[in-house]
């Protein structure tokens, strides 16, 4: 069976939704980082997939659908730090307690959706900095040090607010983001050393060793297959 897999938007929740998916199912897949967390429903749970620094097997060949959030604003709805759901799946009865069961039901019964708990808990709003270091970082600076230079908030502070808000801090986002853009360009690139200059890395070994990180295999086997 051919795994389906399509994204869509989410009017009125762009500001801390990136897209809401569907998974149709299928063979086991792959998941490697996207410096994202997730609400998840799929085999009868309601679950959070917080922010991966390593990849992982999908292995339910189960329908799955799911609200992806953005970068640093998924703390807001979920009431923690996306730093105490890093390489995690937790479901909402165990983050939310009683509350969490009751969405959870709801959900998979029908009676309300996963946009429908997102908006029910979204409070507050994004932490600013935070965000212009996200966009900074999404650039693709050399190191992070570039992209932490123009703010005056003290460093520490700073990589501490964020490490909070996305989950893991600022160096480890910049290549989780960099990898990210290295699979968005892989359909294009000739070659594996094209592709290492196009994302940023400083040559071919240097993408070749965060692939085996992110994703668990050899870059060559990994983007043949994002061809």
């Amino acid at each position: 069976m051919t795994t389906v897999y399509r994204e869509t938007t989410a009017p009125g929740l762009d500001d801390v939704v990136r897209c809401l998916w569907e998974e149709a199912g299928g063979a086991p897949k792959r998941i490697v980082p996207d410096c994202c967390v997730d609400l998840v429903e799929c085999g009868g749970e309601v679950f959070v997939a917080g922010p991966d620094t390593a990849p992982w097997t999908w292995e339910t060949g189960e329908r799955a659908r799911g609200v992806r959030f953005v970068p640093g604003r998924a703390g807001e709805v979920l009431g923690l730090g996306a730093d105490e759901l890093r390489d995690q799946r937790v479901p909402l009865a165990e983050l939310w307690g009683k509350e969490g069961e009751l969405l959870a039901e709801q959900v998979l019964s029908g009676a309300a959706s996963l946009t429908d708990v997102v908006a029910r808990r979204r409070a507050g709003r994004a932490d600013r900095e935070v965000s212009e270091l996200i966009a900074r970082l999404d650039d693709g600076p050399p190191r992070v040090s570039a992209a932490l230079a123009p703010f005056t908030t003290g460093e520490r502070q700073l990589r501490r607010r964020f490490t909070l808000a996305v989950g893991y801090g600022p160096a480890t986002y910049l290549r989780v983001s960099r990898f990210q853009r290295a699979i968005g360009l892989a359909g294009s690139a000739p070659d594996l050393a094209s592709l290492a200059f196009s994302a940023g890395y400083a040559d071919q070994a240097h993408l070749s060793r965060d692939c085996r990180e992110f994703s668990g295999l050899k870059a060559s086997e990994f983007f043949r297959a994002k061809k």
